[in-house]
């Protein structure tokens, strides 16, 4: 079985896909993919992948991408059992519904700020911090009265979203103000396999690349 697993370290939804790989145990014929130089705009990339994104993974022929759908598939295909994306109707209803916060909303208010800033020297916008805050206060409401994202046991969504939020904070976002998404972060840090080696390290690879190009 060889799964071949396209991505730049540091990019959150790439590292989203390691942490759920090693989450279920699964070994990633890691493709370091060069963005700048074309490596996912070749005949063979865009075979597997029309959208020509990362990550992107090939499980023996079966090609997929989109973050969130990858650690979907698996969970389901490669999990010893359905704890970390419940097969229960309700509780995998609410693992979804975190994943779709965090790919609409969450994710999306980070790089609606920080990319402009970063790709195209924009000047911060003050309105779309605010769009950020507002969603680490829905993120913190939450987390109310419970360990993690999605209830008491870490899922695929704490995944997605420690990613993000990590993304966020190495830059300089400052989470004390939501102490229940602070306790989280804290928390899953800990707990998480693999979360330094896979995770933080992508974390400092991006901010290297965000203090480049931002420099003045």
């Amino acid at each position: 079985m060889t799964i071949d697993f396209y991505y730049v370290p540091g990019s959150a939804p790439c590292r989203t896909a390691l942490l759920a790989a090693r989450a279920v145990g699964v070994d990633l014929n890691l493709k370091l993919t060069n963005l700048m130089e074309g490596a996912h705009l070749t005949p063979e990339f865009l075979k597997m992948n029309p959208q020509h994104t990362v990550p992107t993974l090939n499980d023996d022929g079966f090609c997929l991408w989109e973050s969130r759908a990858i650690i979907g598939y698996l969970a389901d295909k490669y999990g010893k059992d359905d704890s970390l994306y419940p097969k229960d109707p309700k509780k995998r209803a609410l693992v979804d519904q975190r994943l779709y916060f965090d790919i609409g909303t969450l994710y999306q208010r980070f790089g609606d700020y920080y990319y402009p800033i970063m790709f195209a020297k924009a000047p911060a916008d003050p309105e779309k911090l605010k769009k950020i805050e507002e969603s680490y206060e829905f993120l913190n409401k939450f987390l109310e009265n419970q360990d993690f994202v999605a209830g008491d046991n870490l899922t695929i969504a704490d995944l997605a979203i420690i990613s993000t939020v990590s993304t966020a904070e190495i830059l300089g976002f400052d989470l004390s103000r939501y102490p229940n998404v602070a306790k989280w972060f804290e928390k899953s840090k800990k707990i998480i396999p693999g979360y330094d080696e896979l995770n933080h390290s992508g974390c400092l690879k991006f901010k290297e690349m965000y203090d480049n190009l931002t420099k003045k």
